[in-house]
Formats: structure tokens, C-alpha cells, sequence
């Protein structure tokens, strides 16, 4: 079945609990707040296989300079298949007129962005507290 790509910001919390624990994100045992956060982002574009949810990315903006990727999940029954890389491309244009597209990759995953076009900054570094257990 080919891969259908949407931007929608409502999703059930069964949904997106499984898609986050597919990838073993801890926020997947959140679904309530998921379904509440995905109502406030400002982009989600989210993959189909049917009726499955199997990947999706999250931007949020200021408007006019800057956009924060804050999740880019690919269910790993479906990686390799450039869901990922396509998510990527539809931010990428949606913020073509923005200075920049910024987001923390965890290191070993950090190739697949370099590859999308973003670059390493050798003089910041991304910083964060958290409350999740991962």
C-alpha cells in the first residue's frame, strides 16, 4: 500500500501511543498530552499505511524567522523507505522563507539529518530539562 502523507493535528491517543513506543519514546506513555500537543503545534504532517499511523514530524515557529522541529518519529517496521526524508522535505518547504530550521538530534541519528542538508554547530550546544523518563 503506498504511503499517504497528511497534515492534520487531530489523532486518537491510541494512535499516537503507538507510533511514539514503536520508536521507544517515553512520551508514549503520555498519550493524552500527545493528543493535546499535536493540537498545538503549529505543523504536523503525519504518514499513513491505510488507517496506520507510521511516521510524522512537528514544527512549531515564531512566525517569520525561526522553526524548531520537535519530533520527527518513523515507525521502524516502515525506516528506509524515505518517510523520514519526506517529512523533512515538506518542512523544509513550508519554512523555505524562514532564516532557519533548527532542531537536537540525538547523536546517532544525527547522519540522517546532515544528509536532509542540516549541519552540526561545533559552538552551541542544545541544552534541556526534562521530566520524562527515557
Amino acid at each position: 500500500m503506498a504511503i499517504v502523507y497528511k497534515d492534520k493535528h487531530d489523532f486518537s491517543s491510541e494512535e499516537l501511543e503507538n507510533l511514539f513506543l514503536s520508536v521507544e519514546w517515553s512520551s508514549g506513555h503520555y498519550p493524552d498530552k500527545l493528543v493535546t500537543a499535536m493540537k498545538n503545534f503549529e505543523t504536523v504532517y503525519s504518514a499513513y499505511d491505510g488507517e496506520k499511523l507510521v511516521g510524522m514530524i512537528c514544527a512549531m515557529d515564531d512566525g517569520i524567522m525561526t522553526a524548531y522541529v520537535h519530533y520527527l518519529l518513523v515507525n521502524p517496521e516502515y525506516q528506509g523507505q524515505e518517510i523520514g526524508r519526506t517529512l523533512v522535505d515538506m518542512v523544509k518547504e513550508k519554512y523555505a522563507d524562514f532564516l532557519r530550521i533548527v532542531l537536537i538530534a540525538y547523536n546517532k541519528e544525527a547522519h540522517f539529518y546532515e544528509n536532509c542538508g542540516f549541519k552540526k554547530e561545533e559552538k552551541y550546544s542544545p541544552m534541556f530539562i526534562t521530566s520524562l523518563w527515557t
